[in-house]
């Protein structure tokens, strides 16, 4: 999810370069996943195995920029690191109930209202400081910018397929769908900015 940090000095470069991949897969598997049709061609089962999938990609990209990350980043990567962790859960838990029960006529994955909340945290920090360094780059704003937008499109779907008790019903399936692919797709834009650029110190 959020990928947002500092560009890093040119001998962090290669791992740099690992998170952003990382992030970019996990953003295709999630902006994949909720596509319209795609559950329907590939079955629930394979459907909920790619947001799992996903989610493995978020939190090893995740975990790997928690260690790398200044003293400043350090609680906004931290955050985001345990909001990953609530989506491998979520997804887990996806995954099996589609196993026992493979209808595709329901919400295959929804995303977790307390990892939503814990991205949005964490992409509210990271914007936050970066607007307040005077001489930020401007890549890093719009990555700062890019994911907290697509924070706030996950936060969106997790209010959007809550599950009415007294029918058993989602909100609003079809905003669910829309709004995670929305937010995965500011992920994979944020996640290509995080590219180092090639022939740059």
């Amino acid at each position: 999810m959020p990928i947002h940090w500092r560009i890093r000095r040119a001998d962090d470069r290669a791992a740099t370069r690992r998170i952003a991949v990382l992030f970019a897969i996990g953003s295709t598997c999630f902006l994949i996943g909720p596509f319209p049709g795609f559950v329907d061609l590939v079955g629930a089962v394979a459907d909920a195995a790619v947001f799992f999938v996903g989610s493995i990609f978020f939190t090893t990209a995740a975990l790997l920029q928690f260690r790398q990350s200044s003293a400043a980043d350090r609680v906004a990567t931290a955050i985001q690191l345990v909001g990953t962790l609530y989506f491998n859960v979520s997804t887990l838990r996806s995954l099996l109930d589609s196993i026992d029960d493979s209808a595709v006529d329901r919400l295959i994955w929804r995303p977790d209202a307390i990892g939503s909340l814990l991205f949005l945290i964490s992409g509210a920090l990271a914007y936050r400081s970066v607007r307040q360094e005077r001489d930020r780059d401007r890549r890093e704003w719009r990555i700062a910018a890019v994911n907290l937008l697509g924070c706030v499109f996950f936060g969106a779907s997790a209010v959007a397929s809550y599950v009415i008790p007294e029918t058993g019903d989602v909100l609003d399936l079809a905003a669910a769908n829309w709004s995670t692919g929305l937010g995965a797709l500011c992920f994979l834009v944020g996640s290509l900015l995080l590219l180092p650029r090639r022939g740059r110190a």
